[in-house]
């Protein structure tokens, strides 16, 4: 009998110190508690792939952080928001997030999509960091807590103009698909050429998602442009090129920085693509940083490959001044604006050093020409 109640009163205390355990875990989870970033992508839809990686990217990040203690003792929780490509996705998905307590949004892409996203997070009090996002209009309605770790378009139409020049073309054929970027792009390098005395040979859009581009690149053909300029994405930018070529024409063509993906020469076939030349921030294969050399070793090793294009790069170093301003400040989302606006300076990113203008504007010249080879490579042109 005695060994029964020695055994019991084992029992007791071995269930009074597990449930202490327990409690003091759970007030301890409780008193540590999370910060929630939002990610805003389209992880589905036409450019599900720069999507896909953005998460895959702020994933890593976010793993590394959680792994040395989280941010001041809060585990780094992410909240993703699938914008599908579409503003109208993009409303939902920003709603959403802004419900789910986020203290700030990395994204998105496309600037069309960021526009149908802004009011939302400015109303809610959320900063948002725009990605892929460049053009100008979205910078220039006084948001205080709207920033982009991409460049913008006038700074893009300037190098895409100067580059054509360069290169020796006095004829350019401008081409848009009417989207936020793609027609403010296309209007900048127009203006531009117009300034400099090289005025286009033709002007208009075609439509985004259209597989099919005969009945245009005839009417482009028949103004006879020593090059075409587009300013689209890359689907559109792959299909042109593949259907280009399967006409026989061999006029050159340059693009925008939202065609710096390896999906373009998926779509084009890299005998369509070689010759190709767009205008970008550095992609994966030339950028150097400590920072994003240690980034690059994971993905590849969890992956097997880079990422496909620089702007989850991008959104991986949105999601670093996140973190960064949280360490700073705290979670309170007006003083993480306020930080990157006023004391982010020379922040070293995975794509170089950042830091924020009042518009949210990153500062800075980061743009290059690239050239694809016939092995369908994107070579930085020195």
């Amino acid at each position: 009998m005695g060994r029964f109640f020695s055994l019991w009163g084992y029992l007791v205390l071995t269930l009074f110190f597990a449930g202490t355990l327990a409690g003091e875990a759970q007030a301890q989870d409780k008193v540590q508690g999370s910060v929630k970033i939002g990610i805003m992508a389209p992880t589905t839809g036409p450019w599900a792939t720069e999507g896909q990686d953005m998460v895959k990217v702020i994933e890593i990040l976010a793993e590394e952080i959680n792994a040395k203690g989280g941010l001041n003792g809060l585990k780094v929780e992410l909240e993703i928001g699938d914008d599908g490509g579409s503003p109208k996705t993009a409303a939902l998905a920003a709603q959403r997030l802004v419900t789910s307590a986020v203290v700030a949004v990395v994204g998105t892409y496309g600037s069309s999509v960021t526009e149908a996203s802004q009011d939302i997070y400015d109303e809610a009090g959320v900063v948002q960091i725009a990605t892929g996002s460049t053009s100008i209009r979205l910078s220039e309605k006084g948001l205080k807590r709207f920033f982009r770790t991409c460049p913008r378009d006038d700074e893009q139409g300037r190098v895409l103009a100067d580059k054509v020049k360069e290169l020796g073309f006095k004829k350019p054929a401008i081409v848009h698909d009417n989207t936020s970027y793609a027609k403010g792009l296309a209007d900048e390098t127009r203006a531009i050429f117009k300034k400099e005395g090289l005025a286009e040979v033709y002007f208009d859009a075609i439509i985004p998602g259209d597989r099919d581009f005969a009945v245009a690149l005839s009417k482009i053909k028949a103004q006879n442009p020593d090059i075409i300029v587009f300013t689209g994405y890359y689907p559109e930018a792959g299909m042109i090129l593949r259907q280009k070529k399967d006409l026989g024409w061999d006029v050159p063509m340059v693009g925008g920085d939202a065609t710096n993906n390896r999906a373009l020469v998926e779509i084009a076939g890299a005998e369509a693509a070689s010759g190709y030349y767009f205008v970008s921030p550095p992609g994966p294969d030339d950028m150097n940083s400590p920072a994003a050399v240690k980034l690059f070793e994971v993905y590849r090793n969890k992956y097997k490959e880079l990422p496909s294009s620089v702007w989850s790069v991008l959104a991986g170093d949105a999601f670093n001044v996140i973190a960064e301003a949280v360490t700073k400040v705290g979670s309170d989302s007006g003083k993480i604006a306020q930080y990157l606006h006023a004391d982010l300076k020379n922040y070293e990113g995975l794509s170089g050093q950042i830091s924020f203008n009042e518009k949210g504007d990153r500062i800075g010249e980061v743009y290059r020409l690239y050239r694809v080879d016939p092995q369908g490579k994107f070579v930085l042109q020195k």
